[in-house]
């Protein structure tokens, strides 16, 4: 198997996990609170600006060509496009600029987004891709579940269908070719701190989606 079809095999119980997450589920059947749905669109807003710092410091790693490019342009996505989509979404919501900049990042968000920068600037760019693909992966395949599940007027479904839908699938497909030509290539060392970066981002998805629908916050 490839290297991403091993990640999804090791990972798939922690997959089921996350589809099965309470925060899931009431978005699906469009029970989800709204004040939790307004949490989940600024801690996903700040993590992407994050991401996008991640994406674009593997694709200055990449060593070819092709991968500058695709992880630049995949960067600029995060922090440009998909910011625009978060925009609509917020002012839907009525989550105002100043409701998204006095809001601090989540505990959970705050890991995610140190983990993922922390792991693209110190570890082989193979590493870093493995650590990023969960976003891609994980984001696509719980929309799938999603649009299976949803019901009829759910007021969550413009964002289900993004994630669920091909163009971003297509994107997904291509970031794990790129992850499956870099790990034939790599040694069996890296190709094991690889799957470990997979499971750890996996991990973080998980925690993501679990705290924001109990809005968790910093203690004090």
């Amino acid at each position: 198997m490839t290297f991403c079809e091993q990640a999804w095999q090791r990972n798939l119980p922690l997959f089921n996990a996350t589809v099965a997450l309470p925060f899931n589920q009431a978005l699906a059947n469009g029970s989800l609170a709204r004040d939790a749905f307004q949490h989940y669109m600024i801690q996903d807003a700040h993590y992407l600006v994050a991401f996008g710092r991640a994406l674009a410091i593997a694709g200055g790693k990449a060593d070819d060509a092709e991968g500058v490019v695709q992880f630049s342009q995949a960067a600029q996505e995060a922090v440009v496009t998909e910011r625009l989509l978060h925009n609509s979404f917020m002012r839907a919501y009525d989550v105002t600029p100043a409701i998204f900049q006095r809001t601090p990042l989540s505990p959970a968000c705050h890991h995610y987004c140190h983990f993922l920068q922390s792991t693209a600037w110190s570890r082989p760019y193979a590493v870093a891709l493995a650590a990023l693909l969960p976003c891609f992966w994980i984001y696509a395949e719980v929309g799938v579940e999603l649009q299976k599940r949803s019901v009829p007027g759910n007021p969550y479904q413009g964002w289900i269908d993004t994630y669920g839908g091909e163009e971003f699938h297509a994107h997904v497909r291509a970031v794990r070719e790129t992850v499956d030509a870099v790990a034939a290539q790599a040694d069996a060392k890296t190709v094991t701190e690889m799957h470990q970066a997979y499971t750890d981002a996996a991990r973080l998805e998980w925690m993501f989606w679990d705290s924001a629908y109990h809005m968790a916050v910093w203690p004090c």
